[in-house]
């Protein structure tokens, strides 16, 4: 069990695709949860500040946030190439096979350690946080061991990437070791359903007529939709006596987020400047080429229904008319667009179809997990993260759901999730249990039955002639099943040969119910981890047994030498090939 009232204080980060911010609060006053604003030195008050960080040409981290998207902004188009710009990277963990020596490409096309990425942009948040606390506490600069920290990931993240942040989180020196009990990874879903069911009906914004409250009493189920730049999460939850939370469906979602409606914003402008108008203009000009990009996010999220206008740098001018006299014949005959004396009005219904790919994936999930029979006491659907923001989402999401639904959006969309992280930090336990989003095992050997194995999986030891059948699929956990936090999955197991002294076990995980083989079509490799047994004297007579967590949202397995009794922690690594 993880006791964070051994910590003084309680930080969750909140490291978004698109935006990035913490909160923290003293172990002891659960109720004064502090949220940090940002931007001050630019004329801006916000709860996060932009997932973007910028490096020299050395590699040596140089500013994260509004600073560095000001400093990169501000760099002439000569200078930027050189530099190591990097926004909207935490995507390259979702959906894909994760390792320690993960590369991504910065802004000037160039390769780039993601390791160093994520932790430094950690790193950056922690001594932030630690200043923050330092000066509100009136006391010295609290020691990291002084805290437990609480880092944010997608609920639709694989086991690999979780794994990833948390050795980011390592080298960024919040944690001295892997095991370390003082991270937790929460999900972001769930940090938002914790604190969405403790606001007052005041908490909320009030769409349509009525201003509900969410309902925190036992039998309430719930659907939390966790609207963020780069996915879409859903969860579904239901209230126990206790208060915890019960999941109800597994993790689902997909990478539908606010950044599609800016890569459609980005398409319909090479649409309007074409000839290569607008590719120019990006290479040659790209700090102010996001500078346009940045402030059509704003626009995105503002709650107006009318139309929007985007400020043109001259050197998008200049480029234009370079190809046609006057940069407003671009705009003849192009839909939803007007060339307005140095920015281009969007009308309304044009900003709805760059919404359109996200509104109907989203719309889509949703309708198909609400019509399952085993959800159909559902209640509510809780929009939580900044897309939330956007009254053209929460519009659509109303228009289809409301009457059967009560629909909710806390006022701080943006913020639910660290605030709940905390919360989450100082009580682990509040989410009892989960659904297993795969099936997953271990690769065992076993006696070979000519009567149901493979021959050839057929293989003999080396010492005693013992004849097994190797790359065996042992199930742990099955696809759908209700996991609780603190039961653990044993399976106990026989060395193959007698003189062996250590066991490697490897874990697969396949969306199919089970399996007979590891190598069978649809499974994957996840990690590995290695117990030893030192002791040989009995041979092939030792057992071993293997308890694995899969209800947390890290997998913990510990391995015991039945002989002996001994146990220990063994970390299972997600991040090798």
């Amino acid at each position: 069990m993880i006791i964070a009232s051994k910590s003084l204080f309680i930080v969750a980060i909140d490291f978004g695709t698109s935006y990035s911010g913490y909160c923290f609060s003293l172990a002891t006053h659960m109720d004064q949860i502090r949220q940090e604003f940002w931007g001050a030195e630019h004329g801006l008050r916000t709860a996060k500040t932009p997932t973007c960080i910028l490096f020299n040409e050395k590699h040596e981290f140089k500013m994260f946030g509004y600073d560095a998207v000001m400093k990169y902004s501000r760099l002439p188009s000569s200078e930027a190439h050189k530099w190591y710009y990097f926004h909207h990277f935490k995507m390259e963990l979702y959906n894909k096979k994760i390792t320690a020596n993960l590369k991504l490409e910065a802004d000037n096309g160039k390769k780039f350690p993601a390791l160093k990425v994520f932790s430094e942009s950690l790193r950056y948040m922690k001594d932030h946080a630690l200043n923050t606390i330092g000066e509100t506490s009136y006391q010295a600069i609290y020691d990291t061991e002084d805290i437990t920290w609480v880092i944010t990931v997608p609920a639709i993240w694989d086991i690999s990437a979780r794994q990833f942040m948390r050795l980011a989180a390592k080298e960024a020196g919040l944690i001295t070791d892997m095991f370390s009990e003082k991270l937790i990874i929460a999900l972001e879903p769930e940090a938002a359903a914790i604190w969405c069911k403790q606001l007052p009906r005041e908490g909320f914004v009030a769409e349509g007529a009525d201003r509900q409250k969410f309902e925190e009493s036992p039998g309430t189920q719930f659907v939390v939709v966790d609207c963020g730049g780069g996915t879409i999460d859903i969860t579904v939850h239901e209230i126990q006596k206790n208060r915890s939370l019960r999941e109800l469906h597994k993790a689902s979602g997909g990478g539908w987020g606010g950044n599609r409606v800016d890569e459609n914003f980005r398409e319909f402008l090479k649409e309007i400047f074409q000839e290569g108008v607008w590719d120019e203009y990006a290479q040659n000009h790209p700090t102010e080429c996001h500078q346009m990009m940045y402030n059509f996010g704003l626009q995105k999220s503002s709650s107006t229904r009318e139309e929007v206008y985007i400020h043109c740098y001259n050197n998008l001018t200049k480029v234009a008319e370079r190809k046609q006299k006057d940069i407003s014949l671009f705009f003849e005959g192009v839909k939803g667009a007007l060339w307005c004396d140095g920015t281009i009005m969007i009308t309304h219904e044009k900003m709805k179809s760059f919404f359109a790919y996200s509104v109907r994936k989203t719309i889509g999930a949703l309708q198909e997990i609400l019509s399952k029979p085993e959800l159909a006491k559902v209640q509510y659907i809780l929009l939580v993260g900044g897309f939330a923001s956007s009254i053209i989402l929460r519009q659509e999401i109303y228009q289809t759901f409301s009457e059967q639904y009560h629909i909710l959006c806390p006022r701080e969309a943006q913020g639910a999730i660290a605030k709940g992280a905390v919360l989450f930090g100082n009580n682990p336990q509040i989410v009892a249990s989960r659904i297993s989003a795969l099936t997953y095992g271990v690769k065992i050997t076993l006696d070979f039955n000519t009567a149901v194995h493979d021959i050839q999986k057929k293989r003999v030891s080396k010492i005693d002639n013992y004849i097994y059948c190797t790359d065996v699929f042992k199930k742990l956990v099955g696809n759908g099943d209700l996991v609780e936090i603190d039961k653990a999955a044993s399976y106990t197991f026989i060395p193959t040969e007698p003189d062996q002294t250590s066991v490697s076990f490897c874990f697969y995980c396949t969306e199919k119910e089970d399996a007979n083989y590891v190598d069978e079509e649809g499974m994957k490799k996840l990690g590995s981890c290695i117990v030893p047994m030192p002791n040989t004297e009995l041979g092939r007579k030792r057992q071993l047994r293997l308890d694995i967590k899969f209800g947390l949202t890290e997998f913990k397995a510990t391995g015991t030498d039945v002989t002996s009794g001994e146990s220990r922690v063994v970390m299972i690594d997600f991040l090798t090939v």
